[in-house]
């Protein structure tokens, strides 16, 4: 959802982002180290480091396979894209591009009727069946099209072996008639007896305050709040066969769930709605505290939005200190619950993202790609490159190796034979080399993307000489 005082960036600032990885640099003499540049594993994550399950990595044939890596999601929108009804339009169009480029999920913006009609971007919900086929709010069409064309963006992402998830609004609604309300003695817009599509009819009786209650966790710019503690709401949302959640998966067949403002409501909501339908599911928690973040992702049985690597990021990358990496995350407590991104329709307030990226793309967690940082903003061959180093190399528990103000080296550990990985994020402004511990023994290593030249060979005892360019990245693993 769109947020308050959200912080507008000038699209020129995108030439902040994009840098020069190229390297004139020579390899130094391997066997002339020092004891004293060995240093040691400050940081083990506690986990097993199985592959992920969400996502898939491209094979010979063009389709999706298991991936060692796990997936990649494409946040498919941002906030204001062109109204007119052809976003699904666009984003059909680049489906196959995404699919070959190893994107395996892509999310979509709210899709039903909201009150604002074809100039909506869907965060103010009307009638939840109303997919741009009745007229209603002054549009046929939503803001992003027709529901056939809905329905040919999701066949066509499913033909990619790709997944679709729904953006869910369920703490309010927009869009009401003004009726009688006797638990206010007031007149409210709680009255959707009218909506176009005719099911899931409210009245004041669905929403706060009510017999139920005044409230619940919080409501949000006004709209009327609904009430999750209401059977009627619930059998609605999640219960009946032709309700909201199984219509959206059974019918429209999206794959999966991303819930807007989850502090508004009861994580038991989210568990509900999972455990009566199914699908993946991410919440959008906006909070840094990872106590927080994990709490609610156990009690909702649901993936959450890591905001506490976000914001770790931002004060690792633009305030030029790469201990805070040190930090705990999301992602450290349970990378399978945990959804990392750098910039997304709300907030957009890491400058160097190709440094932010190199992080979520290579370590654990389920990362996420911003519309316009992938289409617009950035490098996308860089992307692209990040991308297939996700899906074939980012393996394994995650072993921090060093930090300090500027640089910060981790190993991901591989897994089921798959070697893993060493990634090197430099943010200064000269190159610099490291004596790293790898799990490899004489073993000629690259970096796999291309921005330093060496080809160094491991030594016996598995330690060896990497570097990285300024204001970038590298990333090693066995040359194969």
């Amino acid at each position: 959802m769109k947020k308050p005082n959200f912080k507008i960036y000038l699209l020129t600032a995108a030439c902040a982002f994009l840098y020069s990885c190229e390297s004139n640099e020579t390899e130094t003499n391997l066997d002339s180290r020092a004891e004293s540049e060995k240093f040691q594993i400050i940081n083990v994550t506690k986990h097993d480091g199985k592959p992920f399950s969400t996502g898939a990595s491209k094979s010979l044939t063009g389709k999706y396979v298991a991936n060692p890596g796990g997936g990649v999601m494409m946040q498919a929108f941002y906030w204001d894209v062109p109204a007119g009804g052809n976003w699904w339009n666009t984003v059909n169009g680049k489906l196959t591009a995404w699919s070959n480029a190893g994107i395996g999920s892509v999310w979509l913006p709210p899709a039903s009727k909201a009150q604002n009609g074809a100039f909506s971007m869907g965060y103010d919900p009307t009638d939840y069946f109303d997919f741009g086929d009745f007229n209603q709010n002054g549009t046929t069409e939503t803001r992003f099209g027709s529901k056939a064309e809905l329905v040919s963006l999701i066949t066509k992402a499913h033909t990619e072996n790709m997944q679709v998830y729904a953006d869910i609004v369920i703490n309010h609604n927009s869009g009401g008639q003004s009726e009688a309300n006797p638990y206010t003695g007031t007149n409210t817009w709680t009255d959707f007896s009218g909506v176009a599509s005719g099911k899931f009819k409210r009245s004041s009786h669905d929403f706060y305050k009510n017999s139920y209650g005044n409230n619940d966790e919080g409501a949000f710019g006004g709209f009327p709040d609904l009430c999750h503690a209401n059977p009627y709401v619930q059998d609605w949302l999640w219960g009946r066969a032709d309700g909201v959640a199984k219509y959206y998966k059974n019918t429209m067949k999206f794959d999966g769930w991303r819930f807007d403002y989850v502090k508004g409501f009861g994580a038991w909501v989210v568990n509900q709605w999972n455990t009566n339908v199914g699908g993946f599911s991410v919440g959008e928690l906006w909070d840094s505290n990872v106590n927080t973040l994990e709490w609610w992702a156990n009690n909702a049985n649901s993936s959450v939005f890591d905001f506490a690597c976000y914001y770790k990021m931002n004060d690792a990358f633009d305030g030029n200190n790469l201990n805070v990496l040190n930090d705990d995350m999301m992602w450290k407590r349970n990378p399978y619950k945990a959804v990392t991104f750098v910039a997304n329709h709300d907030t957009d307030e890491i400058w160097s993202k190709m440094l932010a990226y190199a992080y979520i793309l290579t370590h654990e967690g389920y990362p996420t790609i911003f519309y316009r940082d992938y289409e617009e903003w950035l490098d996308k061959t860089k992307l692209n490159n990040l991308i297939w180093i996700h899906n074939n190399k980012a393996t394994g528990n995650t072993s921090i190796l060093y930090t300090d103000n500027d640089e910060y080296i981790a190993r991901r550990n591989g897994y089921n034979g798959n070697p893993g990985l060493v990634v090197y994020i430099n943010n200064s402004d000269s190159w610099q080399e490291r004596w790293i511990q790898t799990n490899w023994a004489n073993t000629q290593i690259k970096d796999f993307t291309g921005n330093s030249g060496w080809y160094p060979t491991t030594q016996a005892d598995k330690w060896v000489k990497i570097q990285c360019p300024p204001r970038g990245y590298s990333v090693w693993s066995i040359n194969q």
